[in-house]
Formats: C-alpha cells, sequence, structure tokens
C-alpha cells in the first residue's frame, strides 16, 4: 500500500486495468430481468400423422418415457400428445445441470429406442430441443392480399423464416403455432367404398405402392470384365404432387377388366395437413410464429438480430402485400426495467458526490471517493464473469446499494487526512503515510466484515438462493 503512494502511476495504471476488464465483462455478460432459477429442460418432439391422442401414448410416448426416465441428474416427466397426431415429452432436471449434457444424455436414451416407434414416427423424426420455459417472441406474419390464405402464409413461413431464425444464436426452438403444411387430402365416401367393397386398408396399400420414391438402377451397367457399349440410367417419376395424378390411383382390377381408381371411391384436393388452429390478425389471416431462447444466450441481442433479419427478409423475399407484426416480445419490459435501475444508479453517485462534498467541503477531496466509485462498481463485473452471474435487476439493485460500502471507506481515508494536517500541520503526503498507519487494520476489518455479512448467503439452495446468491456474490466483490 505504501508503494503506491511513491508511485501513482502504477495506481493509475491498475485503476484503470481494472475498468478495463470491467467493461470487457460487462460486454460479455447475458442482460436478463431476473436470474435463471427454472430449471434446464429438455424437450422431445414427435409427429405421428392420423394417430389419434391415445395411439400416441401407446404406441410412443410409453417407449420413450420408459427410456428417458432416470437419466442424469432428472428431476421429472411432462408428457403432452394432442389428436393432431404430435406430442411433447420435457425433461425437467435438477437445479445446476448443465443443459448441454442433458440434451445429450436424452439423446442417447432416444436413440436406444428408436427402432421400437412405429415406421412412420421414424420417418417424421423425433427432435430434440433444450428450451427455456418462457417465450423470447410472438410473430404474426400476414398480407393483404386476399389470395394469400393461411395456408400460404404456413408454407412461406416454414420454407422462409423458420430456417433463416433458426440459424441465428440465442435462439433454441422456431415453431409455427397450427401444422398447416402442405398435404394431398383424400376424403374418402364411405357409401361408394360400401358398394365396391373397398376398405381403408386396401387404399392406404394403393396409395403407398403407386406413390413412392423409387430408385429403378440401371441397365447395361458393366460388370467390370466386360465392357458395354450402351447404358442407361433409369428414371421414375417419383411421388405424386398433383390431385389427378392421386385421381388415378388404382385401387384394383376387377375380373371383367374394370379398372377401379381412386377419384371413383374418394375426392382428392390440395389442402392442410391440420385444421387444428386458427390465427387472424387486424381481420387478416396469418401465421403465428412463436421462438424461444437457449439457456444463457442474452435477450436483449437475440431480440436484436430477429429483427434485423426479419428486416432483411422483409426488403429481399416477401411478396407483394405481405409484411410481419411483432405481438409479443420481452425486450420492451426487460429494457424499461434495465433502464430503470441504471437510472438509479445513476441518481444514486450523484447524490453520494453532492453529499461528500457539502460535508467535506473541499472539491478535491469529493474527486477521491467519486472516482472511487465507477471503478469498484465497474470491476465487480470481473467476477460476475468469474463466477457466471448475469446482469439482471437483483445484480444492479446490488450494485446500488454497494456504492454507500464503496464510498464509506473513502469518506473515512479522506477525512481522517484532512484532521492530521491540521493537527500536526505536515504535508499531504506525510499526513497520509501517517493515516494509513493508523487507521488500515479498521478499514480492511469493515470492509471485510461486511464482505462476511453476505458470502453465507452465497450458499443457500434452491430457486430462492439464486437470486440471493447473485446478489450476495456481486455486493461482495
Amino acid at each position: 500500500m505504501y508503494k503506491l503512494l511513491t508511485r501513482p502511476v502504477l495506481a493509475l495504471v491498475l485503476s484503470i486495468v481494472i475498468v478495463f476488464m470491467g467493461v470487457l465483462a460487462m460486454r460479455s455478460r447475458p442482460v436478463s430481468q431476473f436470474p435463471e432459477i427454472s430449471p434446464p429442460r429438455v424437450m422431445v418432439s414427435l409427429a405421428f400423422p392420423g394417430a389419434s391422442a391415445d395411439v400416441l401414448v401407446q404406441s410412443s410416448i410409453i417407449t420413450l418415457e420408459r427410456a428417458i426416465n432416470g437419466v442424469q441428474d432428472m428431476s421429472y416427466i411432462i408428457s403432452d400428445s394432442t389428436s393432431a397426431g404430435e406430442a411433447t415429452i420435457q425433461v425437467v432436471f435438477e437445479l445446476g445441470a448443465d443443459p448441454t449434457q442433458a440434451i445429450v444424455n436424452v439423446k442417447n436414451r432416444v436413440d436406444q429406442v428408436m427402432n421400437k416407434l412405429p415406421e412412420l414416427v421414424q420417418l417424421e423424426g423425433v427432435v430434440l430441443n433444450p428450451v427455456q420455459p418462457s417465450m423470447l417472441m410472438y410473430i404474426n406474419l400476414y398480407s393483404s392480399e386476399e389470395t394469400a390464405d393461411q395456408k400460404f402464409l404456413y408454407n412461406f413461413a416454414s420454407a422462409n423464416l423458420l430456417p433463416e431464425l433458426s440459424r441465428i444464436p440465442g435462439i433454441a426452438q422456431t415453431r409455427i403455432l397450427g401444422s398447416r403444411q402442405y398435404a394431398m387430402r383424400v376424403w374418402l365416401n364411405p357409401d361408394r367404398m360400401r358398394a365396391y367393397s373397398v376398405s381403408t386398408d386396401d387404399v392406404m396399400k394403393a396409395i403407398s405402392e403407386q406413390s413412392v420414391i423409387g430408385r429403378p438402377g440401371r441397365l447395361g451397367q458393366a460388370t467390370g470384365k466386360q465392357a458395354q457399349a450402351l447404358e442407361y440410367v433409369l428414371s421414375y417419376a417419383g411421388r405424386y404432387n398433383k390431385p389427378e395424378q392421386y385421381e388415378n390411383i388404382v385401387i384394383r382390377a376387377n375380373n371383367d377388366g374394370e379398372l377401379l381408381h381412386l377419384k371413383d371411391i374418394a375426392t382428392v384436393e390440395l389442402g392442410s395437413e391440420f385444421f387444428d388452429i386458427y390465427s387472424n390478425l387486424d381481420g387478416h389471416p396469418s401465421a403465428a410464429i412463436m421462438l424461444k431462447q437457449t439457456y444463457g444466450s442474452n435477450a436483449s441481442e437475440v431480440i436484436d438480430e430477429v429483427k434485423a433479419k426479419l428486416n432483411e427478409l422483409k426488403k429481399d423475399s416477401f411478396p407483394a402485400g405481405m409484411d410481419y407484426q411483432i405481438s409479443y416480445d420481452v425486450s420492451g419490459f426487460l429494457d424499461a426495467s434495465i433502464e430503470k435501475v441504471v437510472h438509479t444508479l445513476g441518481e444514486a453517485f450523484v447524490l453520494v458526490a453532492l453529499v461528500v462534498f457539502l460535508f467535506l467541503g473541499d472539491w478535491r477531496s469529493t474527486l477521491i471517493p467519486t472516482l472511487a466509485v465507477p471503478v469498484s462498481l465497474v470491476g465487480s463485473f470481473m467476477f460476475m464473469q468469474l463466477f457466471g452471474i448475469t446482469i439482471n435487476l437483483i445484480t444492479l439493485f446490488a450494485l446500488v446499494l454497494a456504492i454507500g460500502v464503496v464510498v464509506d471507506d473513502a469518506i473515512v481515508v479522506v477525512e481522517a487526512v484532512h484532521a492530521k494536517m491540521a493537527e500536526a500541520h505536515c504535508s499531504p503526503y506525510a499526513a497520509v503515510r501517517l493515516v494509513l498507519g493508523e487507521i488500515t487494520g479498521a478499514v480492511v476489518a469493515i470492509t471485510l466484515l461486511m464482505t462476511a455479512v453476505f458470502v453465507p448467503v452465497a450458499f443457500m439452495s434452491g430457486p430462492v438462493g439464486i437470486f440471493y446468491r447473485q446478489f450476495a456474490i456481486t455486493m461482495a466483490s
């Protein structure tokens, strides 16, 4: 400490380094409204088109639940299935579990039983995502053109918006509420089916056999022993994509040579896969897009990147009349809350400077504790980075309270130096050396005592402990 008196440049450099490191840590810290107290979750999503909720439970969910149950650090499982053929399994883990390791462990369990799931579920795929339970943004895509119905908006968003938004760092899940994906709808006529003695299994078999992605191979391919003059690569029309093609599917050939086509017993049209959810915005059909963020991501930065990407897509790829509206995002309340606390922090800083000047009556003496406040507060962000603490209302409130603790020590030292100069009639340098020898132990003891009061709070457990832990560590640092 005495070395800093004789080397003021060293003290200045140390202060600059502390501020510089604190600013770097502050820029890299995620910003949130409150500390993250919700346990890590891994969402397992699957689809079984055409299946009821009970069929989904019996054929897939029970199998997956048994495989996932008991995974490391797991707390409990929540399952949900709908009559639209969709199901989700939320695996909730203990507080403090690593979300990345959690999704790896769940994926390993799911892979072990994939061959036990129905073939259609395997084809559709089982998707795993580590997501936060709260919603980040809610976007409505709409169009003023009458020809743009909800089906068109859904498929446009699915093909053009979702892939772009999913690539934004910090986005864990992008989902359009309600499945309006293009699908070939086959409306069977029970009376005609009864008249022709045709069952739904016959129809399914005919469609699966004739509307397929084929691989016929080649003709005249060389054997390796003898060259071939001609070689033909066979091509196949592939899966049908027009209603007329499905209408001409042959169900069976009768004994008299007559062919029974699908159009004889059903009506085929290009429609939507499901009609379970409808979304409208100001009288216009819309596609409702929901976004969720990953753990540890900066909500404000993610929302800004999403808005920038939407503006870019609107300029480059939106057709005439199409627009979007952000119906909800957490940044509005988050920014207002953070701004209010930062404003309070500035007010506290100014009031402390005025009070110190009022009692010391010397602007140079006031400058010392005034400069100590920003150095100490900005330096606290280094410890927040070290302990993985986010910038939120709790930690900012701790910084507001810490102003008083920081200023106390500076005021005690400055006042003691003034008193020593008046009593001993010595220079400021000599007075500082004398004061440091007298009150250094007391100042250090007071600081350690204030720190010791908050340190035990950092060892509290549970959701409440997370709140107090971040407050205590920020206050102590």
